[in-house]
């Protein structure tokens, strides 16, 4: 099936989300549906433990247009993600998590919107973070304050990772050779035409997190890590700090000795030379940072492996089909 024959594709990754699936299907179809236009939502599934897929298959027999894509393993978010994206085959493409904290109701105006004003993007910002909890809401705003300040004001603040792109941001992805995506920074890095939809974020439908302190903390790595080299600069600057600390203490020291007044300095010794040993080790660390991104380039290996897509037996089952009339 060619991509223009779908007006759109939805993304939606999954990962132990059993219990919200029929919530989500409950509130996406009746929103798809009135479209009046031909569509595909591509659940990914990302290595579930649960019965997400068993749950998937069948409300896709209830469901033509539901497609399941299963990964071999589970590989993470953002690479489940990019999975959807690059195996959708809508001229656009929408994506969205399956726990209903971003509301389906809001595709048809980001559709609208990208069609009149010529969009390739169109992001889905979220103005109410109040079903969030305090901490939550700090972390995130720390963060996109960090990072808009090491990779630009493109990138809209609290904007994750429900958009709609055009077939021609899609594409422009997937010539991108990240090995580790984090799409909330590539999609604003492209630069093409954008637009934004405000929504109220909110509660959890079912189930629980999947983005632990350990995940988020990973991927404000991988977001800086890939879109800065602040953190070098940073050891520099740690570095310099550092040896004009140990000139200061010289400086101290030789007045010191030709006072006279020379007393034991183990304390300062102690202090000066744990500072020392901490900015190496800083600098080291964020260095290895670095060496380690370039070591995962080289090896080049895919960040994903599509186990089965429920698009390709459809399609081999239309084929058997044709051929028994011939």
């Amino acid at each position: 099936m060619s991509p223009l024959t779908l007006a759109l594709s939805v993304v939606v990754p999954i990962y132990n989300e059993e219990a919200v699936l029929p919530l989500l299907v409950e509130r996406l179809r009746p929103v798809l549906d009135e479209l009046g236009e031909p569509y595909e939502v591509v659940a990914v599934d990302d290595g579930s433990s649960d019965g997400s897929a068993a749950v998937l298959m069948g409300l896709a027999r209830l469901w033509p247009e539901l497609r399941l894509l299963r990964l071999r393993r589970n590989s993470g978010h953002q690479a489940a993600l990019s999975a959807g994206l690059f195996h959708s085959r809508g001229a656009y493409v929408a994506s969205i998590d399956a726990d209903l904290q971003d509301p389906p109701e809001k595709i048809p105006e980001m559709l609208r919107l990208a069609r009149n004003d010529n969009l390739d993007i169109v992001y889905g910002v979220r103005t109410d973070r109040s079903s969030d909890n305090f901490f939550k809401r700090w972390t995130a705003g720390v963060y996109y304050d960090m990072i808009r300040r090491l990779v630009g004001k493109n990138v809209p603040r609290h904007a994750g990772d429900f958009r709609l792109l055009s077939r021609t941001t899609v594409e422009a992805l997937r010539e991108l050779p990240e090995r580790s995506p984090v799409l909330r920074l590539m999609v604003p890095w492209i630069g093409f035409p954008s637009g934004q939809v405000t929504y109220t974020r909110e509660e959890r439908a079912a189930g629980h997190t999947k983005y632990p302190l350990r995940k988020m903390l990973m991927l404000a790595v991988d977001s800086v890590t890939s879109f800065s080299a602040a953190p070098l600069r940073l050891a520099t600057w740690l570095g310099l700090a550092g040896v004009g600390l140990c000139a200061l203490l010289l400086v101290m020291t030789l007045i010191v000795y030709l006072s006279g007044h020379t007393v034991p300095g183990w304390s300062s010794l102690f202090v000066a030379t744990s500072f020392i040993g901490a900015v190496q080790l800083l600098c080291l660390g964020l260095l290895g940072e670095y060496v380690g991104r370039v070591y995962t380039a080289v090896q080049n290996r895919p960040p994903y492996f599509v186990a089965s897509d429920s698009a390709d037996r459809a399609a081999d089952d239309d084929a058997l089909v044709g051929n028994t009339h011939v």
